[in-house]
């Protein structure tokens, strides 16, 4: 009875105790020089800390609303799980400063290049990231490439397929020249090239002949219906064993991969120059197929080039960026060079 007794009579003087220490707060906070009275964080603090250990702290409360209180512990709850799972950020972990800041600089020494491109040379340098990143950097959508057909049957052959086709190209006195590639389906590689003024089927052959040499032959040659593929020329190109697969009228997408080529010739070289005469035009295409055989990454093989281009890697902090310009600064060539 007894201990009861005392029980009670400390829950009255603890319960007196805490009301009289919240009046005497508010006071406090009333005799403060301000028409409302301003709350500071240790304030706030204070009643968060009472409303935890005092059941009846709503009764003594007159400065502010109870519903005040409850948001303040609210807000501090949000703050305090912000701060304790702070460390672990969802999503992608951040891009370095550096990988940002090479990738905008490889745009804008670049500005024919899209994502894939900038992201295949990024690879050759020994930096992971992934395309879609690289995209966002630059905030340029990505062209996906041309539709396919004969999709089976070219996969099948990749080894044993060549392409031909024209590409024209005006001079600066309105002359047109004629440029015709002759593409390996295997790497994508420019194996042989010409050009001419006035095409024909005995030239349009002796340049088959000069493009396979001895046991080199390809089994199948694809190409379209032009004229210029005449009887000679069957002849010559039935006489080295080779099978000619033609495409469609009006279907130049059944023969994608040379007229890919021819996108990206026009694209990245002859719309940015002025050819002068045929001799000029070789040379500036033997510039740009030197660079695309040996520096230019390609969707098509992985990112790869088409005779194999070696990645350099940053192995000390010593290493330099090298920016080795190709067709004449058009495009350029990215490597890790130790410093001299």
């Amino acid at each position: 009875m007894i201990r009861n007794q005392f029980t009670r009579k400390f829950n009255i003087v603890a319960y007196l105790t805490a009301e009289n220490l919240a009046l005497r707060h508010q006071l406090i906070v009333l005799n403060r020089n301000h028409k409302r009275p301003q709350l500071k964080e240790r304030d706030r603090v204070f009643w968060k800390v009472l409303s935890n250990v005092w059941p009846s702290w709503r009764d003594s409360l007159m400065i502010v609303q109870p519903a005040t209180v409850i948001r303040w512990h609210r807000r501090a709850f949000k703050l305090y799980w912000r701060h304790k799972s702070r460390g672990a950020k969802p999503g992608r972990p951040r891009l370095d400063a550096e990988v940002k800041s090479l990738v905008l600089k490889l745009s804008s020494s670049n500005p024919l290049w899209g994502a894939p491109r900038i992201h295949g040379e990024l690879l050759k340098l020994g930096i992971e990231i992934s395309e879609r990143s690289v995209s966002g950097i630059i905030k340029r959508n990505n062209r996906k490439p041309p539709s396919q057909t004969w999709k089976t049957f070219i996969g099948n052959h990749m080894t044993d397929m060549a392409a031909i086709d024209f590409l024209v190209v005006p001079t600066i006195r309105f002359k047109m020249l004629f440029v015709f590639p002759v593409l390996s389906h295997d790497r994508r590689k420019v194996i042989h090239f010409n050009v001419t003024a006035n095409p024909t089927a005995q030239w349009t052959a002796q340049q088959i002949v000069e493009a396979f040499p001895w046991d080199t032959t390809p089994k199948y040659l694809l190409r379209d219906r032009d004229k210029i593929f005449g009887k000679h020329f069957q002849r010559r190109v039935g006489s080295m064993g080779i099978e000619e697969v033609l495409t469609t009228y009006r279907s130049p997408w059944q023969n994608a991969y040379v007229e890919r080529l021819n996108g990206s010739i026009r694209r990245e070289c002859t719309d940015h120059i002025i050819v002068w005469n045929e001799r000029h035009l070789k040379k500036i295409l033997h510039g740009y197929f030197d660079y695309y055989n040996n520096d230019r990454t390609h969707l098509g093989i992985k990112k790869e080039s088409p005779t194999g281009r070696q990645v350099t890697k940053k192995t000390s902090i010593s290493d330099h960026l090298v920016e080795l310009p190709k067709v004449g600064g058009l495009h350029h060539r990215y490597e890790w060079r130790a410093a001299a």
